[in-house]
């Protein structure tokens, strides 16, 4: 992997894939690795706890923080720090981390393959059901450092399960959070994976999921951009058996000097999938949304069912949002549509809500 990084070069807006997101202001910095620190309370991660979650992992700059966490006792699910996995079970990891994680054709990607320290691992057995959501939370402490959290979830056969993936800030300034998760769901498998951004505003995330889905199995993923000056998420999802089903939805809140971008791929390698994805964006200030989505439709893949929508709402006269859907058809008995809208607040329903005596600023 590092050699992969080595070979590519660091994308620039004169990259197709980059080219409404400039990365200038991150490569004007210098960060270095997370430094052992004392770890934050739990009274300072209080107003991050999810209430229903049987298991946490919690991570601090990196490194998994067991004092912080809660391990059970959730049935039918086993989560626990990938580092230790590496260490005490290399045959369950083995073809499976690295297998997904696009390492030859992502600098960040394979720059965390090569320098990521720890993560976490969810693995849920055949047709077993984890009873409350796992929930894994990253959190970042110090400025001017780098880190490269990693995570692998796998679903056997049959398995059900509910993973959160969090990145939260305690820190202030400059830092820079490069991740990368791995998906693979069997065949009959049901995954719900939420993912939320919430980093320091001044803080630079990218981030990258790739998952694969196998024969009638399920995907559906939510993915929440709040913080980050620049946020990236890169997400790949493969259709990768018969009458798979995959869902996504996105959402970035952005407002100031926010830039968030979001750029997916369903791959339909097999007959008979169904996808549907519906992203939003709601920026303000000076805020710069951006939305690539990509639907391949593969040769010999009949029968695709996918749709794709990108909605997006403009709060401020400086926000502006790019919106790119496409569609790649290789087969031709499917059904694919996409779409795009970008708009402002509707001025006769701030004028209905004005003529009633509500304030401007409330309407």
């Amino acid at each position: 992997a590092l050699e992969r990084a080595y070979q590519r070069t660091a994308p620039t807006t004169r990259d197709e894939e980059w080219r409404f997101t400039d990365l200038t202001p991150l490569y004007q910095l210098a960060f270095g690795p997370a430094q052992p620190a004392a770890a934050p309370t739990g009274t300072q991660l209080a107003g991050f706890q999810v209430s229903e979650a049987e298991v946490t992992l919690a991570f601090v700059d990196g490194r998994f923080a067991p004092a912080l966490s809660r391990l059970g006792p959730a049935t039918g699910v086993t989560a626990q720090s990938l580092a230790s996995a590496i260490q005490t079970e290399p045959d369950r990891l083995r073809g499976a981390l690295g297998a997904l994680a696009p390492v030859d054709e992502r600098a960040f990607c394979a720059v965390n393959t090569a320098w990521f320290a720890d993560g976490a691992l969810v693995h849920v057995g055949r047709n077993q059901a984890a009873t409350a959501p796992v929930h894994l939370l990253f959190v970042s402490t110090q400025d001017e450092v780098a880190v490269h959290p990693r995570v692998l979830v796998r679903l056997e056969e049959g398995a059900q399960a509910t993973v959160i993936e969090d990145y939260v800030a305690l820190a202030g300034g400059a830092y820079l959070v490069n991740a990368v998760t791995e998906i693979d769901i069997a065949a009959g498998a049901r995954l719900r994976h939420v993912r939320m951004q919430r980093e320091s505003l001044a803080a630079f995330h990218i981030g990258s999921c790739t998952a694969r889905v196998a024969r009638d199995a399920r995907l559906d993923s939510v993915s929440v951009a709040l913080g980050a000056r620049i946020s990236r998420l890169d997400l790949d999802v493969e259709q990768a058996g018969e009458g798979a089903e995959i869902h996504l939805d996105g959402l970035a809140l952005i407002g100031a000097r926010q830039l968030a971008d979001t750029h997916s791929r369903v791959d339909h390698a097999m007959p008979h999938g169904t996808s549907r994805q519906l992203h939003k964006c709601v920026a303000g200030g000076n805020a710069h949304g951006v939305f690539n989505g990509k639907i391949l439709v593969r040769r010999g893949a009949q029968q695709t069912d996918s749709a794709q929508q990108s909605r997006n709402l403009l709060l401020a006269p400086r926000a502006h949002v790019d919106a790119k859907p496409q569609l790649e058809i290789y087969a031709d008995d499917v059904k694919a549509a996409h779409g795009a809208t970008v708009g402002q607040l509707d001025a006769d329903a701030l004028f209905y809500l004005r003529s009633r005596g509500i304030d401007e600023h409330t309407a």
